[in-house]
């Protein structure tokens, strides 16, 4: 039975000091074979996240499965209050894991991570710069790549075709794109070409290239206001990325784009030296930032129709796309073997 009136019956929630969340899906069943220094790396992850954020930033684990070892290390890091939320799951897969951390909050800023990435310094204000200077991005990528010009990226030059501000850069860190190729046990995943020049949008002085991956991104929180794709049936993989993390910003008219300098590298799940070197160079952010998202217009179904779906069957085409990208500022020389 119930006896007297619930002091919170119809009260209001009171507003959220916090504006950027982090959501990190972890999957970490035990500690031998592929998944040995998993936990290290996992480390590695959050001392990274904890050194660089500002103070304004809610970080959600969504510990989906993963061992004893790894659910006591989490819930240490809770009581010291560390982290703000654990979501404890059984192994329901990578995306059905982001969808539960943001369901049930109203983020302007969400990061979503995989847990083998090494935050650096300044990733939060690298990517607040690319949204500032760019208010079509939707999503942005603290790691640049070459090779992710036509991952759902037609309605960039739909927007900028005959633009000045679409052409190739120099590519500001080749050394990161290489660690990147190694991180995922692939050197050659990056040519010659792609270590030399990247395509790129500029806006006066700044300039974001085009695409962004998926391990690691800080999404509008507007792009996941009214998702109708509630569960994934891929544990990992499939089209549950695309679907969940990449139309989205499209069908809304945004833009996915990268910092041109490299905020953060992949780990993968082998630990190496350089990863201590890394963590032991990361500074306390004392920050306490104020920065608010400029505001900008959800498109139309019909202008995804037309840039993401019509034009993009055109522009995307790689016989096509030769011919744009060397009108943009490839070499003959290296336009040969860009289009992976």
């Amino acid at each position: 039975m119930r006896v007297g009136f619930n002091p919170n019956k119809d009260q209001q929630n009171s507003s959220s000091e916090y504006f950027h969340q982090i959501i990190i899906p972890v999957y970490i069943p035990d500690l031998e074979g592929y998944f040995k220094d998993s936990l290290v790396i996992l480390r590695f992850c959050l001392d990274s996240i904890l050194l660089t954020v500002h103070k304004k930033t809610f970080i959600t684990i969504v510990n989906n499965g993963s061992c004893a070892e790894v659910k006591h290390y989490l819930q240490e890091l809770y009581v010291k209050g560390k982290i703000h939320e654990i979501l404890e799951t059984t192994n329901i897969g990578k995306l059905n894991a982001i969808l539960k951390g943001i369901v049930g909050h109203n983020f302007p800023i969400i990061t979503i991570t995989d847990s083998d990435v090494l935050f650096l310094n300044g990733w939060q204000k690298a990517a607040y710069t690319v949204f500032d200077n760019f208010p079509k991005a939707g999503v942005v990528c603290p790691t640049p790549s070459s090779r992710s010009l036509r991952t759902f990226t037609a309605n960039i030059y739909w927007d900028k075709f005959f633009s000045k501000d679409l052409f190739f850069s120099e590519v500001k860190n080749p050394a990161a794109l290489k660690n990147f190729a190694l991180s995922v046990g692939n050197p050659d995943f990056y040519n010659k070409a792609h270590l030399e020049k990247y395509f790129t949008v500029s806006n006066k002085n700044e300039k974001a290239v085009i695409g962004a991956g998926h391990f690691v991104g800080t999404y509008r929180g507007i792009i996941f206001e009214d998702l109708t794709i509630k569960y994934s049936d891929y544990k990992l993989g499939g089209d549950s990325e695309n679907k969940i993390l990449d139309i989205p910003v499209v069908k809304k008219g945004f833009w996915r784009l990268s910092t041109a300098d490299n905020f953060a590298y992949h780990m993968g799940n082998v630990v190496e030296n350089w990863m201590y070197d890394e963590v032991s160079k990361l500074e306390q952010n004392q920050t306490e930032s104020d920065y608010h998202l400029p505001s900008f217009k959800v498109g139309s179904n019909w202008s995804y129709f037309v840039k993401s779906k019509v034009f993009g069957k055109f522009i995307l085409n790689k016989k096509i796309m030769k011919y744009f990208i060397l009108w943009k500022g490839l070499s003959k020389d290296q336009t040969k073997n860009y289009l992976k």
